[in-house]
C-alpha cells in the first residue's frame, strides 16, 4: 500500500489497516523501528487484537506439578 506524504508530514493510514487495527477518529497510534530497519506502526490506546493462537497461551492450572507429570510419561506410577 502506498500513500502520499503532505507538506506538513502527514500521511492517510490506508483503510484495510485502519480497519485491521480498530483505529478510528482520535485512535492514537505507535510507530516503532524494528531490527531490521523497518517501521511497524500499532495501536497505542488499546490492547492488539489476539491472535487466532491467543486463547492457546497460558497454563493447565493447579494441577500436577513437575516430579508428577515426569512420573507419568516415564509410566512410573
Amino acid at each position: 500500500m502506498t500513500t502520499t506524504v503532505t507538506t506538513k508530514g502527514q500521511v492517510t493510514i490506508p483503510k484495510s489497516v485502519r480497519d485491521f487495527l480498530g483505529i478510528v477518529p482520535g485512535s492514537k497510534v505507535d510507530f516503532h523501528r524494528a531490527t531490521d530497519g523497518s517501521v511497524v506502526i500499532t495501536r497505542a490506546d488499546r490492547k492488539q487484537p489476539t491472535s487466532r493462537f491467543g486463547n492457546l497461551r497460558g497454563h493447565a492450572g493447579d494441577g500436577l506439578d513437575t516430579d508428577a507429570i515426569m512420573a507419568l510419561t516415564r509410566g512410573e506410577t
